[in-house]
């Protein structure tokens, strides 16, 4: 790790505090106790700027796929930035590094989804999306397949279109969205289901009321479902076995179009460069990406569309008219080629091979915390796993909000030297891709003890 001598780390608190707007912010307790600054980091850990050293169990936000630090990208961006370190990619212009990543990204997409839109980042490949969808009906002359469904607990970014089609109500409280041209169904979360309910019963309900809001809102009016394989933010769902074949039935039936939004489970995090056909079985008609593309490196989302989608959005709507959308930065030269190199890296190294071996050690380790009094359920695959943390095991009835548990359980693990990510009630894990058996190890024993320190304090403050 690098030097920070010089650096005068309780002046960066105070600027940071004073100045900078953070993403989800809690500003009841921000204003009093600012911001833990990361100064440096090196494969797995990260640093803070009094010298403390964390194993990072969330990749930053669900990024870092590769691990933090290498040289290689380092060298790669430094290339580019002395080569041309930007350029606009608008009309008939582009450059090498573009180029050479739309073609890998074709390549490792599945089906014929063959042609990528640039964006800064998840929640713009998400509206990138709805924008084209929107004007591909426009141009086949079905100009009334506007709505979009998605799914309660999906979360799909934080632009305001992204946030509309995003179903956790939380992430809504006191911002607008709109409701008229995005609709929600259930959650397909197993654990939730009637006690007495199978799972194939559950999965068909869920695909029944997809069926039923498209009839409600009527064919000619829906546009496209979007969909995480596995819903990220929302509490890291695995839905059941066949759900996403039987959408997408569904979807093909009245003519919607299929989003895969692998912002979170593309690149590796799944042991696949992309997990709609590989882990699920399903060609969608879009995927959308980011983080895990640069390995968050630097800034990049991508919109990949199928042959049959450009097909028809590439043709001239009339005499001199063009395809009006895009961005500055789309296409960005220089974060373009983090990501052909980041992927160069990915399969050098077989990191999606080495997911499939020591990410399911992982996932069985996780898992072993299911015999803690308070962990109602633990799912996912691979390195994306949740904890969910409950007041009865048997009730499933959830502890008071007010105790925070998922909070509690991420300061005792800081305090050891592991972040995990608190969600309400939930702790959400998604590492760096390059852990060893002895860094799984010590995640998941630094984790059972927070967890039984967490415990105590609830009994402690009268929440057990």
């Amino acid at each position: 790790m690098s030097d920070n001598k010089n650096i005068d780390m309780k002046q960066v608190w105070q600027q940071d505090k004073d100045h900078y707007i953070h993403p989800w912010t809690d500003f009841s307790t921000f204003k009093e106790t600012g911001s833990m600054v990361l100064a440096d980091s090196d494969n797995v850990h990260v640093q803070d700027g009094e010298g403390r050293k964390y194993l990072d169990g969330i990749g930053g936000l669900w990024c870092v796929n590769i691990g933090y630090a290498r040289e290689e990208m380092a060298q790669a961006i430094a290339d580019q930035v002395r080569k041309i370190p930007y350029y606009s990619c608008f009309g008939h212009h582009t450059t090498v590094p573009a180029a050479q990543l739309a073609a890998k990204l074709a390549e490792l997409a599945p089906g014929n989804l063959n042609h990528v839109f640039y964006g800064c980042g998840g929640s713009v490949a998400n509206d990138t999306a709805v924008r084209i969808i929107h004007f591909y009906f426009n141009q086949l002359g079905k100009k009334t397949k506007k709505k979009i469904i998605s799914r309660i607990d999906g979360y799909h970014g934080s632009t305001y279109m992204a946030m509309s089609i995003t179903g956790v109500k939380f992430d809504h409280i006191g911002f607008d969205i709109d409701e008229q041209l995005v609709h929600h169904i259930s959650c397909p979360n197993p654990y939730r289901r009637p006690e007495e309910q199978s799972l194939e019963d559950f999965c068909n309900e869920k695909v029944q009321e997809l069926e039923d809001k498209i009839l409600e809102l009527g064919p000619d009016n829906v546009a496209a479902f979007f969909a995480e394989p596995i819903m990220g933010a929302g509490g890291v769902i695995v839905p059941p076995e066949g759900y996403h074949k039987k959408t997408l039935d569904v979807c093909r039936k009245y003519g919607v179009l299929y989003v895969s939004d692998e912002v979170v489970t593309a690149f590796g995090r799944l042991g696949h460069m992309f997990a709609s056909e590989d882990e699920f079985g399903i060609v969608p008609d879009i995927i959308t990406c980011a983080k895990g593309l640069t390995s968050g490196y630097l800034p990049l989302g991508a919109t990949i569309l199928s042959d049959d989608i450009y097909e028809v959005i590439s043709k001239p709507q009339a005499d001199g008219a063009i395809f009006t959308h895009g961005f500055t930065y789309s296409g960005h030269p220089v974060s373009c080629a983090a990501g052909v190199t980041n992927i160069e890296i990915m399969e050098r190294e077989n990191i999606c091979g080495l997911v499939k071996d020591l990410g399911a050690y992982f996932e069985e380790q996780v898992k072993t915390l299911i015999d803690l009094p308070i962990v109602g359920d633990v799912r996912g695959r691979k390195y994306m796993m949740c904890i969910e943390n409950v007041a009865n095991k048997e009730t499933k009835e959830l502890i008071d909000p007010d105790a925070k548990v998922g909070n509690r359980i991420a300061e005792h693990c800081q305090a050891r030297g592991l972040i995990v990510r608190p969600l309400a009630h939930m702790n959400v894990l998604s590492p760096p891709l390059t852990l060893s058996k002895e860094n799984i190890d010590f995640l998941v024993a630094t984790l059972r003890e927070s967890i039984e320190a967490t415990m105590e304090d609830l009994k402690r403050d009268g929440f057990l």
